[in-house]
C-alpha cells in the first residue's frame, strides 16, 4: 500500500525551485560524510593553493572543531564572498572538463560546509590586507578585516549543527579521528614535498601531534621513500620493490612489498591517479591479480602505487568526492599495474622479507633466569672420555655435511665458495625437512619441502607457458545459452581462452559452443566454466578464471612432486636446491605464499646469548 507523502500537496504537484540553503544542505550530503571528508577538501585546497605547510586541528573526532592553516597563496578580500558561491572555483574555466589540473574543480565543498557547520576563513593574499568571512548555517556575514601573515586559516565548528539528523549517523570520537588521520596519511604519500602536521586539541590548548611529517628532499624516488617509511614504516620500506614503469602515456611509480610481507586485510593498499587518492575497484583488482601466484587468498599484498597521465587519459568527474576515476582504456591501466609488479617480483629473485627473520629471533628469546649462577659455583662434572664428546648428540641430526671441496683452502682464493653465495653452504639437514646453510654473515633455515614445492611449480609453469595447454576435444560440444550481449562480449576473449585450451565458437544468436577443454582440467563442467568467466568479464573487464584453475592444478603437482618432509638428503643434494633457489624467481616463498627460508644474522644470534 502506498504511503503518503507529507511533503508533497495531494492535489496536482508543483514543481517547486529549491533555495540555496537546501541545495547547499543537499549538496553536503554528497561531498561531505563525515569529519574526513570535511578535512579531505579542506586540505586539497590547501594543496591547490601551493601550500608548503599544512596544520590540521581537531576536536572531538572533527565534530566540534576542524582547523586547517596553510601557508599557500590566499585568497583576495573581494573574492571571500565568491569562494562560498556554488561553483565557483579558481581551479578551472569551465571550458575544459576533461583537463583538470588541481584536487578541487567543482567549487562545492566551501558553500557545503558553510551550509551546516559554522564556518570562518581568514586569508592574506600578496598584495593585499588579511580578511575574514564567517557563513553559518549558510548565511554569510560580510568580510571584516583580520590579523594574518600570510596564507589562509579555515576554521569549521559543529558540524553538522544545521542537520542534526546527520549527527546520529556519526561514529565513535575515536572512529573519526582515525578517519582524518587515514586522510591525511594518503595526502602526505601523494605529496611528499610538502609538510604536514595533524593535532588532536580536545579539550582547548595546544593538544598533542597525532602525526607529523616535515617536507621531504632530493628526487622524486627519494622523497617517496622517505615519506612512505614515516607513514608505512621502515619496515614496510625495507621489504618493499621500487616500481618504475611505463606504457603508452602512463606512468607507473611506486613501491610495493614482497609477498612474504603481507596482510589479512586489504587496508594497506594505497593508489593515486595524478596525485589524487582514489579506491578504485578496476585498480585493487589488478593488484590483487599481479600477486595471485604468490599469495593465498587470506592474504593481501600492501603496495603505494601512483598513476601519472595526461589528465584527458582519465575523468575524475564520476563521483561528488573525486574518489573513483574513469580511464580512457582500463585495460591498458590495468595491464601496465599487473606487468610492472610481476616483473619487479620476477626481479627480486629469491628474496624473502626480513619480518620473517624478526618473527623467528622474536620466537627464539631466551626466557629469564631466576639467578645468576657463576663458573665457580658449578657443580663440577666429571671430564668425559675423549672418544665420546659430543657423539651422542650426533643421532639428533637427520645429516651431517663435511666441509665441501674449495672450502678447505685447496682452492684459488678468487674463486667463490658455496660459503660467499646469497644461500651459502649447507651444513646440516634437522628433523628430515630443515637444511641448515651457513653464510658469511650468519644461517640460512630452508624448509626443504616448500622451496621445493616453489621450484617444480616454476619449471611446470615455464613447460606449460613453452609448449602450450594441451586441449581436450570434447566428444559432443556443449552448447551454452547467453544473453547476445554476455555472449558476443565472450567470443571477443575467443582467442586468449584458446590459448588456455578452451575453444569456443558462435552457435546462433545468444549461444555459444565449447568444443574443446584443458586436459589438465579433466572432467570439466563446461557451463559453470563459462559462468564463471562471464563473472570475471563482468567484474574486471578481462578473465583468468582458466588460467587460474590450470595453475591450481600445476600447483598441486608440484606439491606432489616435490621433496617430501622427512626424506634425508645428501649434502650435494641439499646444495643443489639452494643454488636452484638462488637462480628461480619467487624461490623465497612457497606456492602458498609462505616463506621458503628463514636467514639469520650473527650478530643477532650473539644478542640471544648476550654477546654483544
Amino acid at each position: 500500500m502506498a504511503q503518503t507523502n507529507p511533503q508533497i500537496s495531494q492535489s496536482q504537484p508543483v514543481i517547486r525551485q529549491l533555495d540555496d540553503a537546501a541545495i547547499n544542505r543537499i549538496a553536503a550530503g554528497e561531498v561531505v560524510e563525515r569529519p574526513a571528508s570535511a578535512v579531505k577538501e579542506l586540505v586539497e585546497n590547501a594543496i591547490d593553493a601551493g601550500a608548503t605547510r599544512i596544520d590540521v586541528a581537531y576536536a572531538d573526532g572533527g565534530k566540534t572543531l576542524i582547523r586547517v592553516t596553510d601557508d599557500g597563496c590566499g585568497i583576495a578580500p573581494s573574492d571571500l564572498p565568491l569562494a562560498l558561491s556554488r561553483h565557483a572555483t579558481s581551479k578551472i574555466d569551465g571550458s575544459d572538463l576533461l583537463n583538470i589540473n588541481s584536487f578541487g574543480f567543482r567549487g562545492e565543498a566551501l558553500p557545503s560546509l558553510g551550509a551546516v557547520g559554522r564556518l570562518t576563513i581568514t586569508s592574506r593574499a600578496a598584495g593585499h590586507d588579511a580578511a575574514e568571512i564567517n557563513v553559518s548555517g549558510g548565511k554569510m556575514d560580510p568580510v571584516k578585516p583580520a590579523a594574518l601573515n600570510a596564507g589562509t586559516i579555515v576554521t569549521l565548528r559543529s558540524l553538522f549543527y544545521a542537520t542534526p539528523a546527520r549527527l546520529k549517523f556519526m561514529r565513535s570520537d575515536r572512529a573519526e579521528a582515525q578517519a582524518i588521520g587515514d586522510v591525511i596519511k594518503r595526502l602526505a604519500m601523494a605529496e611528499p614535498f610538502v609538510g604536514f602536521t595533524l593535532r588532536d586539541v580536545t579539550g582547548n590548548g595546544e593538544g598533542r601531534v597525532v602525526f607529523r611529517a616535515d617536507p621531504e628532499s632530493g628526487d622524486l624516488f627519494d622523497a617517496l621513500h622517505g615519506r612512505l617509511s614515516k607513514i608505512l614504516s621502515r619496515e614496510f620500506t625495507n621489504n618493499a620493490l621500487a616500481i618504475n614503469a611505463e606504457r603508452e602515456g602512463l606512468m607507473l611509480t611506486g613501491y610495493a612489498a614482497l609477498p612474504t610481507y603481507s596482510r589479512g586485510n586489504a587496508l594497506a593498499q594505497y593508489l593515486f591517479v595524478n596525485g589524487r587518492p582514489v579506491r578504485d575497484k578496476m585498480l585493487t583488482g589488478a593488484l590483487r591479480a599481479a600477486y595471485r601466484d604468490f599469495l593465498s587468498r587470506d592474504r593481501h599484498p600492501v603496495a603505494a602505487l601512483f598513476i601519472e597521465c595526461e589528465p584527458k587519459l582519465v575523468d575524475v568527474n564520476v563521483h561528488p568526492a573525486k574518489s573513483e576515476v574513469r580511464f580512457r582504456d582500463p585495460g591498458l591501466a590495468r595491464g601496465l599495474i599487473v606487468s610492472a609488479l610481476r616483473h619487479a617480483l620476477a626481479d627480486a629473485g629469491h628474496r624473502a622479507s626480513t619480518t620473517v627473520a624478526g618473527a623467528t629471533l622474536g620466537a627464539m628469546q631466551p626466557e629469564p633466569t631466576t639467578a645468576r649462577v657463576y663458573q665457580m659455583d658449578r657443580p663440577s662434572t666429571p671430564r668425559l672420555p675423549q672418544s665420546q664428546g659430543f657423539a651422542e648428540l650426533r643421532h639428533d641430526y637427520s645429516g651431517q655435511i663435511a666441509p665441501l671441496p674449495g672450502e678447505a683452502g685447496t682452492s684459488e682464493r678468487d674463486e667463490p665458495t658455496p660459503q660467499n653465495l646469497p644461500l651459502g653452504a649447507a651444513r646440516a639437514q634437522l628433523h628430515e625437512n630443515y637444511i641448515i646453510a651457513q653464510t658469511e654473515t650468519g644461517i640460512v633455515i630452508v624448509d626443504q619441502h616448500a622451496a621445493h614445492e616453489r621450484l617444480v611449480y616454476e619449471k611446470l609453469k615455464q613447460q606449460t607457458a613453452e609448449n602450450g595447454v594441451a586441449a581436450q576435444a570434447l566428444l559432443i560440444p556443449e552448447i551454452i545459452e547467453l544473453p547476445q550481449e554476455e555472449a558476443a562480449h565472450l567470443l571477443e576473449q575467443a582467442d586468449d581462452l584458446a590459448e588456455l585450451g578452451l575453444v569456443i565458437e558462435p552457435f546462433g544468436p545468444g549461444s555459444i559452443a565449447v568444443r574443446e577443454t584443458p586436459a589438465i582440467l579433466g572432467p570439466v563442467n563446461a557451463q559453470a566454466l563459462i559462468r564463471d568467466i562471464m563473472d570475471d568479464l563482468t567484474d574486471q573487464g578481462e578473465t583468468h578464471t582458466v588460467k587460474s584453475r590450470i595453475d591450481a592444478i600445476l600447483s598441486r603437482v608440484a606439491c606432489h612432486g616435490s621433496i617430501r618432509s622427512g626424506r634425508r638428503m645428501l649434502g650435494e643434494e641439499m646444495n643443489a636446491l639452494l643454488r636452484e633457489m638462488e637462480a628461480t624467481p619467487h624461490s623465497g616463498q612457497c606456492n602458498h605464499g609462505r616463506p621458503t627460508y628463514v636467514e639469520l644474522k650473527l650478530s643477532d644470534i650473539e644478542k640471544l646469548f648476550g654477546r654483544t
